[in-house]
């Protein structure tokens, strides 16, 4: 049976609404995803650090209570695990505030086993981050040459835009590692100063990996790949939370890819109504969790969702 294997940080969120504290929640751009993966009964793996303190020991526990194997969790004990503050505004967006305190040495552990068509998914700055671009770079050098789909989400913030430049060379070998990119128009604004999805897509992505899907929030999602280009509606819906809807949304193309049989290779050639299937599977896992303060689909939806 094919793999999921999620590289990434977590993070435990500290949601905030009026200003006060309403929920903790565990979470990080892949690790939302692979939760979700985890509650819908696919064989998961996520490489990521903690601190071997109290908030890591209780995400690690998370993620064995929700099927993700923690096995290649590198617990440190010098430092923290990260924390940060996510403040809801009047239309449930988050602003972020980020506390983190992470040793010298980072990322200290063995790969998992990755095998020809498992599913990588990797992401945000965690992937790009300097420290640990040389042990990232290991890893996706050897689930490339595995022949391992790789799939892509930018989520590459604000905060982060003024090193851009600096960054270009590792996002562009990112880029060729992938099968698929997956970016919003607020990352690839900040990762290129324009974000019309075609004129990414042509000019930034499309040499490097020929399959791109670009979100815009309650906007269109834009597919490009060689055999389909098209745009999607998203159905407006009343939101809880939108915070883990890019990352369900990775989520549901990952459980589409595996539900449709798509290998690597197989990729370049997905039909429209394939496409069709495998996006409809990213919005669902997407609205659900915007439903609540969780930052993955629930297990109910997931139990259901798996019956369809």
């Amino acid at each position: 049976m094919r793999k999921v294997i999620g590289i990434g940080e977590t993070i435990l969120d500290i949601i905030f609404k009026n200003e006060q504290p309403t929920a903790a929640v565990p979470g990080g751009s892949t690790f939302n995803g692979l939760i979700s993966l985890g509650r819908m009964g696919l064989p998961v793996t996520m490489i990521t650090e903690t601190g071997n303190d109290r908030v890591g020991k209780t995400i690690k526990a998370f993620m064995e209570e929700n099927g993700v194997s923690s096995d290649y969790v590198c617990m440190y004990k010098d430092g923290r695990t990260a924390i940060s503050l996510a403040y809801l505004n009047e239309r449930n967006d988050a602003d972020y505030t980020f506390y983190k305190d992470y040793p010298n040495a980072r990322l200290d552990v063995e790969w998992p086993e990755v095998n020809k068509d498992d599913i990588v998914m990797m992401g945000s700055y965690f992937v790009l981050n300097p420290i640990l671009r040389n042990k990232v770079k290991e890893f996706l050098d050897y689930a490339s040459n595995q022949e391992a789909l790789i799939y892509y989400d930018i989520n590459f913030r604000s905060s982060h835009a003024s090193e851009a430049i600096k960054l270009r060379s590792s996002i562009l070998e990112n880029f060729d590692y992938a099968s698929i990119v997956r970016g919003s128009t607020e990352d690839f604004q900040n990762m290129f100063n324009f974000s019309d999805p075609e004129k990414v897509y042509r000019q930034e992505v499309a040499y490097h990996c020929k399959q791109m899907l670009c979100t815009d929030a309650e906007g269109d999602i834009c597919l490009f790949s060689p055999s389909v280009t098209k745009k999607y509606r998203v159905n407006k819906i009343e939101t809880v939370s939108t915070i883990g809807a890019g990352d369900n949304f990775n989520a549901g193309i990952v459980f589409g890819l595996l539900k449709e049989g798509i290998s690597r290779d197989d990729i370049a050639s997905v039909s429209e109504e394939q496409w069709n299937r495998i996006v409809a599977h990213g919005m669902a896992f997407a609205a659900e969790v915007c439903q609540s303060l969780n930052n993955s689909i629930s297990k109910e939806f997931a139990k259901n969702y798996g019956r369809n």
